[in-house]
């Protein structure tokens, strides 16, 4: 073994997102892309030298060769340890886990959870910190500094280390841990759940169908809901994970989960259906002939937390992200608790739930999580939705529809334009800017503005400040359209427009979403003129 030292320069567009560095696979193969990245990740943490790290990812085209390139980096920069789920596979919320569990000082995920994989598709990097979430905005910017200055990196030259079978062996100075995958995070949903009230759920004829969507929470749902809770061998379908994805697209949503959808408005649908993403932490939620938005579910959970033993005591509080629907708002009215409004991304939540201020978060986006780790987490929200179903003993549908009549319905749907032109969609949101302090008062067919602004979140823990978080129009009755630009694309520019209508008339809370929100959509265009801006005249993707 040797360490070398290679000469290097900047690579111009390695900033983080709100979820690491995400390229095309290709992007990340070329020389030294990767190394310079993980060299300015080290560097702008101050160094592994000493450190226990924790490492892996979603099992897509390019993690077991970037596992190694991080490992052998890692044993270069002095590490003490790094602990790497077998196959170099981890869900991301197993990974927050395993940090918190170790005591670890953080951890590389190698992913771009819901997006594409595969050599032509796409390939992801993020660094989280000692409480098991994603770097924040301080840290993040540190590595991008790093990336700017960079000069050189260093790496030992060795030998692939075996991934392949649990165990203890060594890399140059450092130990290399390789652990089961699934087993920690499974002891932890047992103390979150009441598994035997689960079972006997499974045991009365309860039938699921969870879509893996080739992807990670496979290995998680199969041990889990099959072999520990009884659900009867075949309702995890789709469950080993392929580098592409099985040539699909991992993003639990109507679109790319259709063959899921149409099994659970068919005649023969079973009781539950869920899906997950490419790196476990998102989830979809459908019942029989009823999907449930994620802003619902959010909702719905909050509201029976209390029945799963891991929420017993009730919540300290909830917290969103501003483009997802105020359907929790009201539940967390009615609690008594806190509702916190933060920017997109789930680091934004890392200090309410480090402070114990919220015990329950979500994002539009089919993100759900709590405070039993410091990510989103796909396989626990289907879970908690299974010791509700196990104790009400009530269809989705029942469940949705006695939420509805007791808090209203917020009737929510997203409109996603993707990969458009980047300048196009830059100017429609620097239009749309330059209107705000007029907008308040006008009439937009049938609606009345009530407020206009874009979005600024001050960290009520850290005082900290983000500007830019999107555009919110607001309207009289409770209606409110957002607009935003994605950060999770890899090319191009994603319009990303939310549109949410309150309802209180028991007479319309079974409208299709699409038709309640129809004055809302056409607002929207008139607002942005998006067909005249982006070329476009329908939505690539609705959820």
């Amino acid at each position: 073994m040797a360490l070398t030292t290679v000469a290097t320069r900047p690579i111009e567009g390695q900033k983080p997102g709100t979820s690491g560095l995400r390229k095309k696979t290709r992007v990340f193969m070329e020389p030294h892309y990767l190394e310079n990245f993980i060299q300015a990740v080290w560097n702008g943490i101050g160094g592994v030298s000493g450190k226990t790290l924790v490492l892996g990812g979603d099992g897509r085209y390019f993690n077991d060769r970037a596992a190694q390139v991080i490992l052998r980096m890692a044993a270069a920069g002095g590490a003490a340890k790094m602990i790497v789920g077998q196959g170099a596979l981890l869900s991301t919320p197993a990974a927050s886990n395993l940090i918190r569990l170790r005591g670890a000082d953080g951890g590389l995920i190698m992913s771009a959870s819901h997006n594409p994989g595969g050599p032509d598709e796409d390939f992801g990097v993020k660094y989280n910190i000692a409480n098991g979430g994603p770097a924040p905005e301080d840290v993040t910017a540190r590595i991008f500094a790093a990336t700017q200055q960079i000069d050189a990196y260093h790496i030992l030259e060795a030998q692939d280390v075996d991934l392949s079978a649990v165990g203890t062996t060594t890399l140059g100075g450092m130990t290399v841990e390789v652990v089961d995958p699934v087993a920690d995070y499974q002891v932890l949903m047992e103390k979150l759940f009441d598994f035997d009230a689960i079972r006997r759920l499974f045991a009365s004829g309860f039938t699921l169908r969870f879509d893996a969507m080739h992807a990670v929470t496979g290995p998680y749902a199969t041990a889990i809901l099959e072999k520990a809770l009884g659900a009867p061998a075949g309702s995890v379908v789709n469950g080993t994970p392929s580098p592409d994805f099985g040539g699909g697209h991992p993003d639990p949503n109507p679109i790319w989960a259709k063959p899921l959808m149409d099994l659970m408005m068919g005649d023969s649908a079973p009781d539950f259906g869920a899906a997950s993403d490419g790196d476990g932490d998102r989830n979809m939620i459908v019942g029989r002939g009823c999907y449930v938005t994620p802003s619902d579910s959010l909702a719905v959970l909050a509201a029976n937390a209390h029945l799963a033993p891991g929420y017993a005591g009730g919540l300290k509080g909830v917290a969103r992200s501003m483009p997802t629907s105020v359907a929790a708002d009201r539940v967390a009215a009615a609690l008594g608790i806190e509702c916190y409004e933060t920017p997109t991304g789930w680091k934004f939540f890392g200090n309410l739930l480090d402070a114990g201020r919220a015990t329950i978060c979500g994002e539009e986006s089919a993100g759900t999580g709590s405070d039993h780790v410091r990510e989103k987490d796909g396989l626990w929200a289907v879970l908690l939705w299974l010791n509700i179903l196990a104790v009400k003993r009530q269809s989705v549908a029942q469940i949705m529809a006695d939420h509805w009549a007791e808090y209203g319905r917020n009737y929510y749907s997203r409109h996603d334009y993707e990969g458009i032109d980047t300048e196009a969609a830059a100017g429609l949101m620097d239009a749309l800017r330059g209107r705000l302090a007029a907008l308040p008062g006008e009439t937009i067919g049938d609606l009345k503005v009530i407020s206009a602004d874009e979005f600024a979140y001050d960290d009520p823990v850290d005082g900290s400040r983000s500007e830019g978080q999107g555009i919110r129009i607001g309207f009289d009755g409770g209606a409110r359209i957002v607009f935003r630009l994605s950060g999770t694309g890899t090319q191009g520019a994603t319009l990303r427009v939310y549109l949410e209508r309150y309802e209180t008339d028991p007479a319309q809370m079974a409208l299709d979403p699409q038709t309640a929100l129809a004055p809302v959509i056409a607002a929207a265009d008139a607002l942005a003129g998006i067909g005249t801006r982006t070329g476009r005249d329908a939505p690539d993707v609705i959820t």
